[in-house]
């Protein structure tokens, strides 16, 4: 059955002159039904009687409505009594439905906490950057995606590892440094499986730091810092690159070796993720960090890190000593000797 809608839209089109035919092809309306509505004058009473819709009919009652009273007033005093729990409580007083009405009903009437605006915490330039790893499988095996974004223009690096370890993190965060040409006053990592960040089991709360990344923060200029908790007035923002890589870059991609993979990823660096207009800032995250962000970053570390345990494993060998003879004697030797 064809709607008010649909009648006014053929009126129109009559109005403005297509054929009958055209519209019957167009809104899959036999021609004699068009011709019957001009004929009889449907066209013009719906214009003048406006929509005619069916008028609602009484509201059905349900089982549930007796028992909607002690929901919510349960809900008011408790407003996280679960569904399973209120349908409990108003089985015993007589309810003789099932539990979706309850669960659907408990949805409707749950008083809910307002929600607190979201402030962005921008931070300047060169103050932050945040370090990410991401786990991606490819049918080679697991790669871990090491990313490193700037805080203020949102400046992106990053590469694909075989391996999570300290010694990519460094390795990765020494080559994002080369990329931006500078060091950020400020990292924030989430918690990268012990790498960087191990729990605090002494019972004090809050994160330990490798004391290897701290000797390592220190000869690069930086001061490491953890995303959680989160609080954006203390923590600055967190931006989600993984989410980003996953669903703009790696999705739907093919990839023949390591090597490839990199080289795609270094493409999209290029040519979307770094030159596309950032939906919070308005602008593209190259012009924010040439304009912004290049000239207020830290400065290079004059060398590369060099890790204890590398420095110990290039210690020279000791020298050989000289080899002792000795002169081998029979047995019958050693009793002659003795007699």
């Amino acid at each position: 059955m064809h709607g008010w809608e649909t009648r006014m839209r053929l009126r129109y089109y009559l109005e403005q002159g297509v054929s009958k035919a055209e519209l019957s092809r167009r809104f899959g309306i036999a021609r004699r039904t068009i011709h019957y509505w001009i004929e009889t004058g449907q066209l013009d009473r719906d214009l003048a009687t406006g929509k005619t819709r069916r008028a609602p009919g009484p509201r059905r009652k349900h089982k549930l409505d007796p028992y909607k009273g002690i929901i919510e007033e349960r809900l008011r005093e408790f407003p996280k009594l679960s569904a399973a729990r209120l349908f409990e409580e108003v089985r015993a007083a007589g309810y003789p439905g099932g539990y979706g009405r309850v669960n659907e009903y408990v949805r409707q009437v749950r008083p809910r906490d307002p929600v607190e605006p979201l402030q962005r915490f921008e931070t300047p330039p060169g103050r932050q950057g945040q370090v990410d790893f991401g786990t991606f499988k490819l049918p080679w095996g697991r790669r871990h995606a090491l990313l490193v974004v700037l805080g203020h223009s949102r400046l992106l690096w990053l590469r694909f590892y075989p391996r999570q370890t300290m010694a990519v993190l460094i390795e990765g965060l020494e080559s994002a440094f080369a990329r931006f040409g500078g060091v950020p006053q400020e990292l924030l990592f989430d918690q990268m499986r012990s790498v960087v960040i191990s729990d605090d089991r002494t019972g004090g709360g809050g994160l330990v730091l490798n004391a290897e990344f701290l000797r390592f923060a220190a000869h690069w200029g930086f001061m490491p810092r953890s995303c959680r908790p989160y609080r954006a007035r203390t923590k600055g923002k967190v931006e989600r690159p993984i989410r980003y890589l996953r669903e703009n870059f790696f999705y739907g991609r093919q990839f023949l070796n390591d090597a490839d993979l990199n080289e795609q990823a270094t493409r999209w660096l290029n040519g979307t993720a770094n030159v596309r207009r950032h939906g919070t800032t308005g602008e593209r995250p190259v012009d924010r960090f040439e304009r912004d962000e290049r000239c207020a970053l830290g400065p290079l570390a004059g060398r590369p890190y060099r890790r204890l345990g590398a420095t110990q494993a290039s210690a020279p060998a000791p020298r050989p000593r000289p080899p002792v003879r000795v002169q081998r004697r029979s047995l019958a030797d050693y009793a002659e000797a003795v007699r």
